[in-house]
């Protein structure tokens, strides 16, 4: 019989949104009446359509394919110039100069963040925060890494920063954070890089929520900080942003600056690693998405996003204003779409989640499958209909006088 990989032992037996699903599923058979009341501020899909400007993209990807003269088949697996170059120039209007060759495009910035682990050897000591997005630890879980943990609690803002006395390979950072909606700033953002470089560590930073920044002072690419090409890689994903959910786009940076020297001595450069790695296991992200995805990146086709983005942001206040009128403790909803508070009345957060349900027929996440710092947590979401997230807050208050 085969040797199978018993890393997965370890692993929970199901994915935090299976178990949500299952719960919903048999709320809504024993309940069905209430279940046509079901208000869903849990996962974090996006609801409004891809803005018309980046559909009529897609389209131009579309109709290339029908002539012969404009047909493409297989493409190059880091992704079509034009696009890598519209990303960079994405990044330049931020103020930030990246080489457009060391921009990676895939179908998801959850597969990449995954994916990454194939360029590291699996006796590296991997640093996560708890709470942390699944996925993290999970990947790193299957290979039989050594997974640690720094606390994001309460008490720092749910953003930890590093300890050293502590020494970790690959770090693990979320900025802004999910599930906690916290997002660090340029000065402890720079406490990071400054540990990953004394360590020759790698920091893996996800900035798929960077659109949601309001507040100019706060970093949306960790390659604003000095020295963060010498030891990170960056993750984005254009499902939030332009609302690619379902059509799949995401890109990774993997700066040429990131050689280390492996155990003969040989020097080995991760872009390198990564570009070997993608050209042998992935046929590259689709033209056609890719055609959508250029437009995105220009101005008109992110000002159109920002429409959309602004709606999102208008549910987040709605949220993080019923926390504030019911004096609970929250974080995020302001450079986030997600809204993280403590439980009220003390309750642990699959608790909550079942009295919600029940009692009000609101479907959100929580905490504690995000970690142990979660348990008294919960996660909601701003990217439901308005009028719905209106209706499920004024639920919320109902529930709680």
């Amino acid at each position: 019989m085969p040797k199978l990989n018993e890393n997965y032992l370890n692993l929970v037996p199901s994915y935090l949104f299976a178990d949500i699903r299952h719960r919903v599923d048999d709320f809504c058979a024993r309940e069905p009446e209430k279940a046509k009341r079901l208000i869903r501020l849990g996962i974090g899909d996006v609801t409004l359509p891809i803005p018309e400007i980046v559909i009529n993209g897609l389209h131009a990807g579309v109709d290339a394919m029908s002539r012969p003269e404009t047909f493409r088949g297989y493409g190059p697996e880091q992704g079509y110039p034009e696009t890598r170059k519209a990303i960079a120039d994405y990044y330049a209007r931020n103020g930030v100069d990246i080489d457009p060759d060391t921009i990676f495009l895939s179908d998801g910035a959850k597969c990449d963040t995954g994916n990454i682990t194939d360029i590291f050897g699996n006796g590296n000591v991997i640093l996560c925060p708890d709470p942390v997005y699944p996925v993290y630890v999970d990947t790193n879980i299957m290979c039989g890494r050594k997974v640690i943990y720094m606390d994001g609690t309460a008490e720092n803002g749910f953003l930890p920063m590093p300890d050293p006395n502590v020494h970790a390979d690959l770090i693990y950072i979320c900025s802004p954070n999910n599930p906690t909606g916290a997002c660090y700033n340029r000065e402890q953002l720079k406490v990071w890089v400054d540990y990953a470089i004394a360590n020759e560590a790698v920091i893996l930073f996800d900035s798929a929520y960077e659109a949601f920044i309001s507040e100019p002072e706060l970093p949306r690419s960790i390659f604003e900080i000095e020295g963060a090409k010498k030891c990170a890689i960056e993750f984005c994903s254009l499902s939030k942003t332009a609302g690619f959910t379902g059509t799949r786009c995401a890109y990774a940076v993997v700066p040429k600056e990131l050689v280390f020297t492996a155990s003969n001595g040989t020097e080995m450069s991760l872009h390198a690693m990564w570009t070997r790695r993608q050209s042998t296991k992935f046929n590259g992200a689709s033209y056609i998405v890719q055609k959508g995805a250029e437009v995105v990146f220009s101005e008109e086709g992110m000002a159109a996003c920002q429409e959309n983005l602004n709606y999102y942001k208008r549910n987040a206040k709605v949220i993080a204003d019923t926390m504030k009128d019911l004096s609970i403790r929250f974080y995020g909803g302001i450079n986030s779409p997600y809204i993280w508070f403590e439980c009220p009345k003390g309750m642990e957060s699959w608790e909550f989640f079942d009295y919600m349900l029940n009692e009000i027929q609101v479907v959100g996440t929580p905490g504690t499958g995000f970690g142990r710092n979660g348990k008294y947590f919960f996660r909601l979401t701003s990217f439901g209909n308005y009028e719905k997230t209106l209706e499920a807050m004024e639920r919320f208050r109902t529930m709680l006088k």
